[in-house]
């Protein structure tokens, strides 16, 4: 079970996306938060050209850079396997020509000071989704 949250910031507008998983990893979520807001902004933002995705998950900010290397392997493992999560890494690498996205990496869990406000309000809600998820299917 898992739970992704996105937080999106345009000036002074918030939104907060969400959603829920059944058969997931911390990668998946991590992947998915990414993927919705950029399907959200490109839906909702016309004439967007740029964009900055702020994440505490080094999976998701290290992708871009290996680009080349998972395309060139077919998104396979060195031993031959399907990389984990590979439809959702096509679908982000999809969407790299659209959007000149800037991946930006921060500390989780580090004391609330402006931007990572929002990473922790992340963490909190996707957690929430979690307890209230297992909380159903134990009913």
């Amino acid at each position: 079970m898992g739970a992704w949250v996105a937080i999106l910031l345009k000036g002074d507008e918030k939104t907060v996306l969400t959603g829920t998983a059944t058969d997931a990893t911390n990668n998946s979520m991590e992947l998915t938060a990414v993927i919705k807001a950029i399907e959200y902004v490109l839906a909702h933002y016309a004439g967007t050209t740029s964009l900055t995705i702020v994440t505490d998950s080094q999976y998701v900010t290290g992708l871009p850079a290996r680009k080349e290397k998972l395309t060139a392997r077919d998104f396979n493992t060195r031993k031959g396997d399907e990389l984990r999560n590979a439809d959702l890494v096509k679908t982000l690498f999809g969407y790299l020509p659209a959007l000149d996205i800037e991946f930006v990496k921060i500390k989780a869990h580090q004391k609330r000071n402006g931007v990572a406000d929002y990473n922790v309000e992340a963490d909190k809600q996707s957690r929430k989704l979690v307890r209230e998820m297992v909380k159903g299917n134990c009913l």
